[in-house]
């Protein structure tokens, strides 16, 4: 009896419930919504506001209607609730956008209706309403459903009101950030006039440090939108209080916004302030700043980038094949010096570069960099010349015994050097700009040479070998690779030693001031250059980030973009360093961005310094391979065709990874294979590209496999203009795929053939004759999916082709035969393919439809 009574009153619930839904279920969507508008449960309330968009889409109809509804959300938003008012706050947007699409028969309604509750919740007393108010703000000026003439009179100055001395510290800090993100959507002149005033007074705001942090984090935007003139007047000084601020969040959000800020500023300040202010931030006492402003480094030097950056890279084409040394050599000057040499020297001798230590010369009093007058053979990037920085006297001619017999070693016979007339005639074409430092700085250079080869006829004596077959200060000879690299500096510079009188200059000391001035440039200030240097340093790891490398790592293709090829010297130690990283990120980091890198500084750079790097990458982790395999085309372009064809041997190590279940690895090889296609010869594509594709194309994974089928229809493509090397691997299709024992391999060849005449990879008669008789085969193959793409194939792509439906193909009879077959197939897939042609359709889809699984 219990059971039967709870039975009864469940009974009598369920069918209350019916009621109410039904009741409901009669009301118009007016009645219904205000039904709930006033309903005491909160729950409801917050139903309505959810409910307001469908409400208006079922009414829109009716203008009248639509009117109604938004006069009561004017209502709901007088809500006590909170919740109700939040919840309503993010349907604002939504219903925005559909008054907007509706704007002919509710004109006006979001500015009289929608924005003034917008307006009024930015001030709100609830944390969270005012929160969601200042996210639908932002949602409308992102779509630009407010009017301009709206935010300029309504809504920035109530922010601007919010900021105001008497407002809480929390409205403050909020409306200060809502400020700040506004400023680019509504421009530099509202910025200008109504922001910007309060935007200067926010930041020295010392009552309330997170007002100031919102205004650091945000400064570099508030600068990009006033422009420069704004910036260097108004905002720098209090950019410059903001980064000496006693509390180390506002100097970390300064560090982090720096780039932005110097890029609004002009090349002067830049180089002349906000250098030195940078400085400060990278020494700070905080940790966590030292951390923000290294981060941002490698950005803020990318800042200085200018003509200077690149001018390196066109050095080369804007002179004749007479210019032996190109931007792309080592220890290059800039281009400009070495124009400046060749034009003034009347053309009689190339503008070549004094390399000391695979670096220019750089005088002790200027930062100029002075070029020498070479022979026109090329020489060796590791060939030290004679120069006035280190002989800064006439030194005595005595030889060391020791140095005697390893040069006895590494002799060999030297291209004829300058003689004296030469150098005393670009000595005399130079003279009369001798104003000039930069002139002045070479025609110092060139008289230091020519006091050489007055020491040379001295040495010849001493030596008792003919001059050509010994070292000289203008040789390009190539040391011997067994001999130390000081040992090398001191024979290609006849390391000449004092009397007993005057000390000796050691290497050491000879070699720390060769070092120190290899990583001399002027582009940007030097003292930013060596902190980046110095993020390599291991107590940078621990005194300031664990993850400090990567960040070099990442931002050096942009520093070298800024230094220019030219200053490649200042940064190729560092870029070994990074590469030999311990950790596998750091070395990820330089394998994704090589060939960026490689595009910076030329083919003869990347042959002499970033192929052996590119070659250690591929033999590491496979986290490392991948970023040197996703750019593997875009890297081997750049290089010599020799050093590129070298490469051939080595693709087929990517077919081996540290784990086998990687197969996007396999499919990104794939995708790169078909770009390296065009890179080499139609015989080295049959020779070793080939085997791999058919690798691939024997993949257990799916997707690999399709992958590689496009491969091999790009193969053909290559191979199409060779008659015997196209035969043979049309002859291999059909014997690997066309008669393979597994279903997958045959349906692969009916969907290469489909490839090859879509894509236009071969001729019609050279598809008649070669693959068409064995793709007609497929149609007894017992397996359906084999016969649905053969069905697909025919009908969809060689009926296509008006030249398979003439008599002009002696397969026409055979091709309308197997069609026949496969209308009358058992199987209703292949009856409707073979049939009909499906417009919805498409290759791709089609094909994988009938594949295997994944695996």
């Amino acid at each position: 009896m219990a059971d039967l009574s709870l039975l009864q009153d469940s009974q009598e619930d369920t069918d209350g419930l019916l009621d109410f839904v039904s009741q409901d279920e009669m009301l118009t969507p007016l009645g219904r919504l205000d039904k709930y508008i006033s309903s005491e449960n909160i729950f409801n309330r917050q139903m309505v506001a959810r409910s307001l968009l469908d409400t208006l889409r079922a009414v829109s109809e009716d203008e009248h209607e639509c009117v109604s509804v938004l006069e009561r959300i004017d209502r709901l938003a007088e809500d006590s609730e909170p919740t109700v008012r939040a919840e309503l706050m993010e349907q604002i947007p939504h219903i925005a956008i559909f008054c907007q699409e509706h704007r002919p028969s509710i004109p006006f309604a979001f500015s009289k209706y929608l924005l003034p509750i917008v307006v009024r919740y930015l001030s709100d007393q609830n944390n969270l309403v005012r929160k969601t108010s200042q996210a639908a703000l932002l949602v409308l000026l992102e779509q630009e459903l407010m009017e301009r003439g709206d935010v300029e009179s309504l809504v920035c100055p109530v922010l601007v009101d919010l900021t105001a001395p008497d407002s809480s510290d929390d409205v403050k800090t909020e409306a200060m950030a809502i400020i700040c993100k506004m400023a680019p959507m509504v421009g530099k002149d509202v910025t200008e006039r109504l922001f910007l005033p309060r935007f200067c007074e926010m930041c020295c705001d010392c009552r309330m440090f997170h007002v100031r942090k919102v205004c650091a984090a945000n400064f570099g935007d508030m600068c990009s939108v006033v422009g420069g003139e704004a910036t260097e007047e108004l905002l720098l000084p209090r950019f410059f209080q903001l980064c000496s601020d006693n509390v180390w969040g506002v100097r970390k959000a300064c560090a982090e916004c720096f780039m932005s800020v110097s890029s609004a500023s002009s090349p002067e300040v830049r180089r002349s302030r906000l250098s030195s202010l940078f400085i400060s931030l990278i020494s700070d006492p905080s940790r966590w700043v030292r951390q923000a402003a290294f981060q941002s480094l490698g950005q803020f030097i990318s800042t200085f980038a200018g003509r200077s950056s690149n001018s390196g890279q066109f050095f080369r084409d804007e002179w004749s094949g007479k210019q032996t040394h190109s931007a792309d050599a080592d220890g290059v000057c800039p281009a400009q010096d070495s124009v400046d040499v060749a034009e003034e020297g009347g053309g009689e001798q190339t503008a070549e570069v004094l390399s000391t230590d695979e670096s220019c010369c750089t005088d002790t009093d200027s930062d100029s960099q002075k070029c020498l007058p070479e022979q026109t053979q090329p020489s060796s990037p590791e060939h030290e010349l004679f120069n006035s920085f280190q002989y800064w006297r006439t030194p005595v001619p005595r030889i060391d015994p020791e140095l005697e017999l390893e040069l006895e070693e590494v002799r060999r016979p030297s291209a004829p050097a300058l003689d004296r007339k030469q150098l005393q005639e670009l000595i005399e074409n130079l003279e009369p700009h001798i104003d000039d430092p930069d002139v002045k700085a070479q025609v110092d250079v060139l008289t230091a040479a020519l006091r050489a080869t007055a020491l040379d006829s001295g040495l010849e004596e001493a030596f008792l070998e003919p001059r050509a077959a010994r070292s000289n200060p203008f040789s390009s000879q190539q040391p011997s690779e067994h001999l130390s690299a000081d040992t090398q500096r001191r024979g290609s510079s006849l390391h000449l030693t004092c009397d007993d009188d005057d000390s000796d200059v050691s290497d050491s000391s000879l070699s720390a001031e060769d070092q120190q001035k290899s990583k001399q440039q002027d582009v940007v200030p030097q003292a930013l250059l060596e902190q980046y240097l110095s993020m390599t340093d291991p107590s940078r790891a621990q005194t300031v980030d664990m993850e400090i490398a990567r960040h070099c790592a990442f931002s050096l293709p942009g520093v070298a973009l800024t230094l220019g090829r030219q200053n490649w010297h200042c940064l190729r130690d560092t870029y070994e360093t990074l590469a030999s990283d311990m950790q596998w990120k750091v070395r990820r980091t330089l394998a994704f961005s090589i060939h960026e890198l490689a595009l910076i500084l030329g083919d003869q750079l990347t042959a002499a310094h970033l192929v052996p790097i590119f070659n250690s990458f591929l033999k590491d982790l496979d986290e490392v391979r991948i970023g040197v395999l996703k750019h593997l085309y875009d890297f081997l372009k750049l290089l010599h065709q020799d050093t590129r064809r070298k490469y051939l041997y080595q693709l087929q190590e990517f077919l081996v990874t540290d784990n086998s279940r990687n197969w996007r690895f396999r499919s990104e090889l794939a995708e790169q294979l078909v770009l390296l296609l065009e890179l080499y010869s139609a015989q080295d594509v049959h020779d070793y590209l080939r085997p791999l594709a058919l690798c691939l194309c024997s993949d257990r994974v799916s997707s690999v496999r399709w992958t590689s089928y496009r491969l091999v229809s790009e193969i053909i493509r290559k191979l199409s203009s060779c008659s015997s090397l196209l035969v043979s691997f049309l002859g291999e299709l059909v014997e690997k795929f066309c008669h393979s024992q597994k279903w997958s391999g045959r349906q692969a060849f009916a969907f290469v053939c489909q490839l090859s005449i879509e894509e236009e990879c071969l001729s019609l008669e050279q598809f008649s004759e070669h693959l068409l008789p064995p793709l007609l085969q497929l149609a007894s193959d017992p397996v359906p999916n084999v016969r649905v793409l053969l069905a697909k194939t025919l009908r969809q792509t060689l009926l296509e082709r008006e030249y398979f439906v003439s008599s002009v193909n002696g397969q026409q009879e055979a091709l309308e035969h197997t069609l026949v077959s496969l209308q009358t197939d058992v199987d209703k897939d292949v009856k409707y393919f073979a049939s009909v042609h499906p417009s919805s359709t498409r290759l791709n889809e089609d094909a994988m439809s009938t594949t295997s699984s994944t695996y």
